[in-house]
């Protein structure tokens, strides 16, 4: 070993790597994280990695001492060190492992997603022809995260054997906004496989297609896994009567309350403000409320001193106490706690701008230029719903990864603007 390595200071580069990577996965869907705040976070992820690929083989060895547990983490920060120094025995050996441990499979195709396309040359190609399902998977994804095609590959695999490897590829058709294979996707909403079925009506939907993809899309949001993917796009999709419509639905069903909040901020009537201020009130409520409150209104509760301290004695998630069985997360940790008052006053001063009836994103109507100012500068949750509507506005264009490096991300809207 290099006398001027020093292995501790290379082993905490790899903890490091590790460790950011676990916050940057939570911080991608933070309601309190806007393209800033990831970009500052992707710096000291970046340097890290540097450190790692600066002390070459021995950040290697330390970081396959570190895989003797299998977790996400671990394959990521492994993964990440072996594409950078380009070493494919230690790469095999990462996936290899992760092959054997699916539960870990999250951080391999995030190292493939984090490094550079030049990282991947060769490797993709390779893992796309080879007999693993599982490689073919995690190369799918790849090219799902890079946008980029897998040339006349991409046919192939949407016949794939291996059901994982079909729901993969289609949902890489919607993220390409492959309009020529639309077909295909219309086919792939008869699989046998509920994965597959839904990647199906989810890339349709992407692609135009607000009929049967977009049924199929509303059923899944009632009845599956998917529920609340498919229910944001779902509404995100439909026309403002069919979203009134489904939201009276939920009026009638049993425990759809925080749906229903929900889907008022995304079909995003002006109509619904009074009722969400009354909402804001309720402890259990407040903050969701105030969530799609902003989603119509465009109003940063925080920014505009809108908000307020958190009751007193409120739990929503797990405490210190080990007889309580509620172990569950805070759903709305994170988001801002409105201030009546203070939130009524506005609407008084500023309800003139919306009109009832129509539909409003982030205080404006749904045009490219303002989704790309909420990709710029809103929240994550709110940056995927703009990502989503440019497809919407335009089949075919490629959907925005919101989870992207942030440097390539600022690179694209560089482009975009």
């Amino acid at each position: 070993m290099n006398r001027a390595i020093v292995p501790i200071v290379v082993a905490q580069h790899v903890e490091d790597l590790a460790q950011l990577w676990s916050t940057r996965r939570i911080a991608v869907h933070s309601p309190n994280v806007a393209l800033r705040h990831l970009a500052r976070l992707d710096e000291r992820l970046l340097a890290h990695q540097d450190g790692c690929v600066v002390a070459g083989s021995a950040s290697i060895a330390i970081a396959r001492q570190s895989l003797i547990d299998v977790t996400p983490t671990a394959v990521f920060a492994a993964a990440t060190v072996a594409l950078s120094l380009g070493d494919r025995q230690a790469l095999e050996h990462v996936v290899a492992l992760s092959d054997s441990q699916p539960a870990s499979s999250a951080g391999l195709s995030a190292a493939m997603a984090w490094v550079s396309p030049s990282d991947l040359r060769g490797i993709g190609v390779e893992m796309l022809r080879g007999p693993s399902a599982f490689r073919r998977r995690v190369a799918v994804d790849a090219c799902r995260l890079h946008a980029i095609r897998p040339g006349g590959a991409l046919e192939t695999l949407l016949g794939d054997r291996d059901a994982g490897v079909r729901a993969t590829a289609v949902r890489l058709v919607g993220a390409l906004g492959e309009r020529t294979l639309a077909s295909v996707c219309a086919k792939a909403m008869s699989d046998e496989i509920e994965d597959c079925r839904f990647w199906a009506a989810w890339s349709g939907v992407l692609l135009g297609d607000l009929g049967a993809s977009l049924g199929a899309l509303s059923a899944a949001s009632r009845n599956s896994k998917y529920g609340s993917r498919a229910f944001d796009l779902a509404l995100q999709a439909m026309r403002i009567g069919a979203g009134h419509a489904a939201l009276q639905e939920l009026r009638q069903a049993p425990n759809g309350g925080r749906s229903l909040m929900k889907g008022s901020g995304i079909v995003g009537d002006p109509e619904y403000v009074p009722w969400l201020i009354e909402n804001m009130s309720i402890d259990g409520s407040a903050r969701l409320a105030g969530e799609a409150f902003s989603l119509i209104t465009g109003a940063d509760l925080a920014l505009l001193d809108l908000d307020r301290r958190p009751p007193e004695n409120f739990e929503a998630g797990p405490n210190d106490d080990p007889d309580d069985p509620n172990v569950d997360i805070d759903p709305d940790e994170g988001l801002p706690w409105p201030d009546v008052a203070k939130i009524e006053q506005w609407w008084a001063a500023n309800s003139g701008r919306f009109r009832k009836g129509a539909r409003y994103f982030m205080g404006a109507p749904v045009t490219r230029e303002h989704c790309v100012e909420v990709l710029k500068n809103g929240y994550q949750p709110q940056r995927v719903l703009a990502a989503h509507y440019l497809c919407l506005l335009e089949p075919g264009t490629p959907l925005f990864n919101t989870r992207a490096p942030a440097w390539r991300q600022q690179r694209l809207l560089a482009r975009m603007a």
